[in-house]
């Protein structure tokens, strides 16, 4: 390594080199970056003003809306800028704080999941002691030891990638700056790195897939034992959502992170990154909202209200004139 370069910067590959793509990706990803933000917002403003939303459910709902928009942000602005100026330098500096965020709102995302499914099975199996169990000091305390544990998770994972050398190749396969690129192109013994992924991966992410399924396990035993097909249809519809939300998350995570060797690259690893860290963003308000009942009574009676304001505003604004 003596007579190697150290590289201080990278060049990221972006999502295509054809020239007559640019443009089109362009207008079709920021199109899909400010329908994730109306969405999430939306969900947001709608959680926060609704006194009906006021609940343990739809404050961890509002949580994940926040954490979807803020994972969006820290990937998809960088791309619209190198597909609208073609400059596809970064620093490493830049890289590493890119890696921190993005790592940290995927680890948080991933545990506030599993305090959901608590919830959902808290509610479900538990209905009569509900109110008492997910109190709002409780779902203060959960959501608090979700950013804790993300936390600490991710700045076990940056720390350890400040002390890697690049000296070889200074293109990251990626639109953005990820852990499994860089231990491509470090020239430094990624052993260590990699055994913390699978080791803290396991126990973390595992440990909290484990409790998510458990919860369910327990929910549809519970569900089958519901004779009102009135109830069991809400029931359903909830968690159905859920479900649908961690299997596209966890799908998608576990196969860029966990395969046997991160400097294996594959042609669909491009594609596989674009879907968890655009598509699921924009994805996941839908799938919380269309099936729910309340927070489209929500959105209902917000439209309705801003009608009014604007009917009330152009009234007296024609009687003044």
């Amino acid at each position: 390594m003596g007579n190697q370069t150290i590289i201080n910067e990278f060049i990221l590959s972006g999502l295509s080199d054809i020239p007559a793509l640019q443009l089109p990706l362009f207008l079709f990803f920021l199109l899909i970056y400010l329908l994730t933000l109306l969405w999430n917002l939306l969900i947001i403003v709608l959680i926060v003003t609704d006194s009906h939303l006021h609940v343990p459910m739809y404050f961890f709902l509002g949580n994940l809306a926040g954490l979807d928009l803020c994972c969006s942000s820290v990937t998809v602005p960088r791309m619209l800028f190198d597909l609208h100026t073609k400059t596809r330098k970064i620093s490493i500096t830049a890289c590493i704080t890119q890696v921190f965020f993005f790592m940290f709102f995927i680890d948080t995302e991933i545990f506030l999941l599993t305090a959901m499914s608590f919830d959902r099975y808290t509610a479900v199996c538990h209905p009569l002691h509900y109110t008492q169990i997910m109190s709002s000091k409780v779902c203060v305390q959960l959501v608090s030891i979700v950013w804790f544990f993300a936390l600490t998770n991710t700045l076990v994972h940056t720390l350890c990638g400040f002390n890697l050398t690049f000296c070889g190749s200074d293109i990251i396969e990626n639109f953005f700056c990820e852990l499994p690129q860089l231990f491509q192109i470090s020239c430094s013994d990624t052993f260590i790195n990699i055994v913390l992924i699978f080791a803290l991966g396991a126990i973390l992410g595992g440990g909290s897939l484990i409790l998510t399924i458990l919860s369910y396990v327990y929910i549809f035993r519970t569900v089958l034992k519901i004779q009102m097909k009135e109830k069991m249809s809400k029931v359903f519809s909830t968690c159905t959502s859920h479900l649908t939300g961690v299997f596209l998350f966890y799908c998608s995570i576990m196969f860029n992170y966990f395969r046997p060797s991160p400097n294996q690259h594959f042609a669909g690893d491009k594609v596989l990154t674009v879907f968890y860290t655009t598509i699921v963003p924009l994805l996941n308000p839908l799938i919380y909202s269309l099936r729910n009942q309340d927070l489209r009574a929500a959105i209902h009676n917000g439209f309705r209200r801003i009608v009014s304001t604007v009917i009330e505003s152009l009234s007296t604004l024609n009687t003044h004139l």
